[in-house]
């Protein structure tokens, strides 16, 4: 019977602890469709850096 409602304790914990994990996944999920819609708001792609320099292309490293 004890075994029984210790399994009880820790199944109900760990329910808790996804719920948990699912709603931190939720809202940065919805931070960053916020953060997507402000930047196409604006007119610049999200892609876009933050300079106006163009972008250096280097060359490959020597061995």
């Amino acid at each position: 019977m004890y075994q029984f409602e210790l399994h009880q304790l820790r199944s109900a914990e760990l329910r808790r602890t996804a719920q948990q994990e699912r709603l931190a996944r939720e809202v940065v999920r919805s931070r960053r469709a916020a953060r997507r819609a402000q930047s196409a708001g604006h007119g610049a792609p999200a892609a876009e850096s933050h300079t106006d320099r163009p972008r250096r292309h280097r060359l490959p490293r020597t061995a």
